[in-house]
């Protein structure tokens, strides 16, 4: 179970860097060699261990980009008789969240505010509601309760981006609050003063 765990994020991964690359202005020549790609592209392959140029290669490749069209996060067009994949508008909102995701990075000094996110989305949209608590634990925050989320540092435009692309709009709140009743156990999650 590790191992097909550890086979899927890297999957995941992978399309996420070919959507960032693609953000960036890659040029992903679709065909017979899927190797033909802009040279950043191939900077990439640095990031994920194992991943050389090849038939292997060309294959995720050709799957990963499969993948991302059926999500709707890219479309195939043709130029001057070659095939490119390139961000729809959904992509770029994901190329955003994921940008946005690596941005919230820990600070020198904490403010001694919390952040929470509250929401209370209703059970037919069940599918939205699982999709933002595994993002909001993929991003760090810790769950308080089912529906209410904490991280110390400023994340407002990341929550931003999530209700949009999780399109819950109002079903959440972003709270920066003072203080949280018995909170030595997140500052010791997130490696903070304890006074």
């Amino acid at each position: 179970m590790e191992k097909e765990s550890r086979r899927r994020r890297r999957i995941g991964t992978f399309q996420i860097a070919l959507i960032i690359a693609l953000a960036m202005g890659a040029a992903i020549v679709i065909g017979a060699v899927a190797g033909a790609l802009a040279p950043n592209i191939g900077q990439l392959l640095r990031f994920f261990p194992g991943h050389k140029k090849g038939a292997r290669f060309n294959y995720q490749l050709k799957s990963a980009l499969s993948k991302l069209a059926t999500k709707g996060l890219i479309v195939f067009v043709e130029e001057n008789g070659k095939k490119y994949a390139r961000l729809t508008d959904a992509g770029k909102r994901a190329f955003a969240l994921e940008r946005a995701r690596i941005g919230i990075v820990k600070k020198k000094r904490w403010d001694r505010r919390w952040r929470i996110v509250v929401f209370d989305i209703p059970e037919r949209r069940k599918n939205a509601r699982t999709r933002l608590r595994t993002f909001m634990q993929e991003c760090g925050f810790v769950r308080l309760q089912n529906s209410v989320w904490v991280y110390p540092y400023d994340c407002e435009d990341l929550i931003a981006l999530a209700k949009t692309e999780f399109h819950i709009g109002a079903d959440a709140l972003y709270m920066i609050v003072e203080q949280i009743e018995q909170d030595k156990h997140l500052r010791t999650h997130f490696d903070l003063p304890v006074d």
